[in-house]
């Protein structure tokens, strides 16, 4: 391949990133970024809103993430032109092909062909003439050989996760040496403890807000979350277990207001214990996978804790078998039946187990 012409690449005055990096959409070309801000624009009256505007607003950033990721690519390779005449031009198959080579050299093969399906979703929202069809067989291709990592080493189900933050909760309370580390402590373990009874996904964990998506009613504690804010464009509001009333009450009453610091004010519900500032969902994913491993002595991150849930519905909920999917918002029934299906194998091997060590025993 001819070597790039730096006088039209991007270049900012900066060294490149060696690192892999997603660009923000205020550096992608401007033929792309009007595009995509097309895509999503929402309906107004009786016009029709964008080809994206359908989407929740965590689908539309996962796509846009996944775009700039291929736009970083690019930029790190001298090979992002900001000066392109058309959208989604450099959505070639050799920058594909490329792309696809680098990210099977650092990630798994299921992320490889994720990447490279929100790609071209990203493409085709942003474009009024599609023409991807040799894209989709690349993602056919990939999806022949990927292998998604197994979740039987890391499934947990949730009274043991609620067991942990459960315990967190107790030893921080017990034995903290001091009021921050007391509180720092009882957070982590009401993360745990909530996300176990209230799996709702990370992104919306993260993001809960005291009055708002968080709210005490009649002495009771809610997550309410608008339909703007969930994957699939429904409300849902569930009530807090009374389990978790009391400690509630006290990480929202006393800790967190000692994590916030007298000098910051934020109706977050989750806060960091460095800054004060709202936790990040990366900064939580990190937080919760960290503490279940210290705790039980595996990473569950808070995607595995909807597995949790769906596989501990699916062993002792047999009287209700759509409960993992209302629990979830699943609306496919496809992604509930795989966890009911985890669960079956697990509990059939189980029983099994227990029918051939009869054997021994004679």
């Amino acid at each position: 391949m001819a070597e790039a012409n730096p006088s039209v690449y991007h270049s900012r005055g900066k060294p490149l990133r060696a690192g892999p990096r997603s660009l923000p959409l205020a550096e992608w070309p401007q033929v792309d970024q009007e595009a995509w801000q097309d895509a999503c624009r929402p309906a107004c009256r009786l016009k029709r809103g964008g080809a994206a505007s359908h989407l929740a607003a965590v689908s539309q950033g996962d796509f846009e993430n996944r775009y700039g990721a291929f736009l970083g690519f690019l930029d790190r390779h001298k090979r992002l032109d900001l000066n392109v005449a058309d959208a989604v031009a450099h959505v070639t198959p050799q920058n594909v092909e490329d792309y696809v080579a680098e990210l099977q050299t650092r990630v798994r093969s299921l992320t490889v062909w994720n990447c490279v399906y929100k790609l071209r979703r990203a493409a085709e929202l942003m474009t009024t003439t599609p023409a991807f069809s040799w894209l989709a067989e690349i993602e056919k291709d990939l999806a022949l050989i990927m292998v998604p990592r197994s979740k039987y080493d890391r499934l947990v189900m949730t009274v043991r996760l609620l067991e942990a933050g459960l315990t967190l909760i107790a030893e921080a309370e017990a034995f903290a040496k001091s009021d921050h580390a007391r509180a720092k402590g009882v957070r982590n373990g009401l993360m745990i403890a909530l996300l176990a009874l209230c799996p709702i996904r990370v992104n919306n964990f993260a993001a809960l807000e005291l009055g708002r998506t968080f709210l005490e009613i009649n002495g009771d504690w809610w997550i309410a979350l608008p339909s703007g804010s969930t994957k699939n464009r429904k409300v849902d509001e569930r009530r807090v277990p009374c389990l978790l009333k009391s400690d509630i009450g006290l990480y929202v009453n006393k800790y967190r207001q000692i994590l916030m610091r007298s000098h910051r004010r934020t109706n977050a519900l989750w806060l960091s214990s460095t800054d004060g500032q709202p936790l990040t969902a990366n900064n939580m994913g990190s937080l919760v996978s960290k503490n279940t491993r210290e705790t039980i002595g595996i990473a569950v991150s808070p995607h595995l804790f909807r597995t949790a849930a769906a596989s501990t519905a699916a062993v002792y909920g047999d009287n209700n078998p759509y409960l993992a999917s209302v629990l979830l918002q699943h609306t496919d029934p496809r992604v509930t039946e795989e966890h009911y299906n985890r669960a079956s194998s697990m509990s059939a091997m189980s029983d099994y187990s227990a029918i051939t060590d009869t054997f021994r025993c004679k």
